[in-house]
């Protein structure tokens, strides 16, 4: 149960719900789920405490023991923004310097056709994302492959890093016109998105500069890049030089070699 939640401002990069602290304390959380980037903490009252991490929030786990408050470490920093204080004695610190992030409660009814969820695509590690469906997503568009993939309406929650690893595992250019990537190429890209994504999670992610999970643990899937962040370095699978180029403000790593 959320025994008392504290908002240190009024606003990230939308405003709170009114009455944010006051609407959560006291609400026992059911369960978590997930879509796209976005958290979802479906509360006992019939709401979800809709999260999005932004660039740089994180949350951090902290302290042990059942039936009491437990403050462990420092005193709040300044980019502490949102704490949650469970009856079970932990205390749960949203921290974000940038305040990209958001956070909005939502009638669960309504989840769907919340404005910042409503055009999101399929969902990657989903048994519906296949091949076939990607190709009908991908059909008629005219934008680069590597831009359609980061576009959450075509497969939701794909970042940056990740896309450049599934294109290059499947030996597609990033530069590639998305519509002419059809169900050849989409069956060979499908499982390689999956699998880069699930080594990704077993890894615990990617710590590029300030990514820590919960208990502030670093991700590891960075000392398994193959092209991402290695510009210059040698094609583990050709030898060719890894290039970068940009591509809508985003660094795009790609081997020209094996990528075609």
């Amino acid at each position: 149960m959320l025994a008392r939640v504290l908002a240190r401002r009024n606003d990230l990069r939308f405003p709170l719900p009114k009455n944010f602290a006051a609407r959560l304390t006291g609400r026992r959380v059911l369960r978590l789920s997930r879509r796209a980037k976005y958290i979802l903490a479906h509360l006992d009252n019939g709401e979800v405490l809709l999260i999005h991490l932004g660039m740089s929030g994180r949350f951090q786990i902290e302290g042990q023991g059942v039936g009491r408050f437990v403050h462990a470490g420092a005193p709040p920093g300044k980019h502490d923004h949102v704490e949650f204080l469970t009856d079970a004695g932990a205390r749960v610190v949203y921290t974000d310097h940038r305040r990209f992030g958001s956070m909005d409660l939502v009638p669960e009814a309504h989840l769907a056709t919340h404005r910042l969820l409503r055009a999101i695509g399929p969902e990657p590690l989903s048994e519906a994302f296949d091949g076939a469906l990607l190709a009908a997503r991908l059909e008629g568009k005219r934008t680069p492959i590597k831009s359609a993939l980061l576009d959450q309406r075509v497969v939701a929650g794909l970042g940056n890093i990740y896309v450049c690893e599934a294109l290059f595992r499947a030996g597609i250019s990033p530069r590639r016109q998305a519509s002419t990537v059809r169900l050849a190429r989409t069956e060979r890209l499908v499982p390689d998105i999956k699998a880069v994504l699930e080594e990704a999670i077993l890894a615990g992610g990617s710590t590029l500069r300030d990514f820590k999970d919960t208990s502030g643990e670093l991700g590891y899937f960075q000392h398994r890049f193959d092209v991402y962040d290695r510009e210059g370095e040698a094609c583990r699978r050709c030898g060719a030089p890894v290039r970068r180029i940009v591509q809508a403000g985003r660094s795009t790593f790609f081997c020209s070699g094996c990528q075609r």
